[in-house]
Formats: C-alpha cells, sequence, structure tokens
C-alpha cells in the first residue's frame, strides 16, 4: 500500500519527521498512542479510560471511509518510525455540513518541538485543497492550555464563545473555549 506522504523533513527544532495520512496498518500505533495520552490525561476527551482494539480499529474505518468520501482529512507524525502526533478535520452534517471540527495532539517527549506547528500548517492545506464543503472549522480548547490557544490563533482561529466549567480536567472543572476559522 503506498503512504500518501504531505511533509518529510525536519522541525523549527531539527527533528525528523514524515507527515502522511493514515493507513489500516496504523491500527496499533494509534491503540498504544491513544491510551498512552489517556492515561497522561493531557488536553483530550480521555482522561485515564482505556480504549479497546475493538473501539480503535472501529474508529480508524471510520476515519479512513470519511477521508475517502472527502468528509474528513487526517494525517500523522511518524519521528523513527512512532507515531508522535495527530491531527484531523470532520466534516459535520445536514445544515452544518460545511463546519470541519478540528483535533490535534502531540505526543509529551515531542511537545513544544515544532510538531504542532507543521501538523496544523498540513492539515489546513489539505483541507484547502480536499474538503470541498469546507467554509469554517471549530474546535474546543481547555481553558489552562495557553500554548495551544496561542498557536490556534497564529493560525487564524479566533475566540467566539466558552462554557464555564464546562470540561473536566484531571478531576477539576474548568471552562470550554471555542475558537473558528473562517475558510
Amino acid at each position: 500500500m503506498a503512504l500518501n506522504i504531505v511533509y518529510q523533513g525536519k522541525t523549527v527544532t531539527d527533528l525528523d519527521v514524515i507527515i502522511r495520512y493514515p493507513v489500516r496498518t496504523d491500527l496499533g500505533q494509534l491503540h498504544l498512542f491513544i491510551n498512552r495520552l489517556s492515561k497522561e490525561q493531557t488536553y483530550i476527551r480521555f482522561q485515564g479510560e482505556e480504549i479497546s482494539l475493538k473501539d480503535e480499529k472501529m474508529y480508524l474505518n471510520s476515519l479512513l471511509n470519511k477521508i475517502k468520501t472527502k468528509k474528513a482529512i487526517s494525517l500523522l507524525a511518524f519521528h523513527q518510525n512512532e507515531l508522535i502526533g495527530s491531527t484531523d478535520i470532520v466534516m459535520q452534517e445536514k445544515v452544518e455540513n460545511h463546519i470541519g471540527i478540528f483535533g490535534i495532539v502531540v505526543a509529551r517527549l515531542f511537545r513544544n518541538r515544532g510538531v504542532g506547528r507543521i501538523l496544523m500548517e498540513k492539515i489546513l492545506n489539505e483541507a484547502e485543497k480536499n474538503l470541498q464543503d469546507l467554509k469554517t472549522i471549530t474546535l474546543g480548547v481547555f481553558s489552562s492550555n495557553n500554548i495551544a490557544r496561542s498557536m490556534y490563533k497564529k493560525f487564524g482561529f479566533k475566540e467566539f464563545g466558552k462554557l464555564p466549567r464546562g470540561l473536566k480536567y484531571r478531576g477539576k472543572l474548568e471552562d470550554h473555549f471555542y475558537m473558528y476559522r473562517n475558510k
């Protein structure tokens, strides 16, 4: 199976990375990756839960189908064949079919090394080329995740609201900020 590589090079901190679309054989690495992040209780929806291989396989199959039908873009970042980051934009349906929901995550040891910036650049470029109906990208972010909020603003995202105490983070409630960017 040919890999659809969108970037191969170095980050600003001289880290070698390959950014590419996911394939079915990524299942094992994706499963390990999400469970490590969940256990870490970083700024993601999972806060310690164990995701089964079966659930991860269903997620990957659904995502690959959405990519094939131009309803999603997903990119993975690798360093020395290790999965170190993931990002996607998934299109909504019906009256919101012009809106894509954005997500991004980078493994702990690779944060603040330029991986997130490259993933942001590449996902936005791929969305522009491949998601014809996309007019607006939205995202949600933990209020205490100032690094992410700052990066999103650099890429043209604007805050449009918050839900006070809308997220649980490491057992405590915090505000959920909402941001958007028009195409």
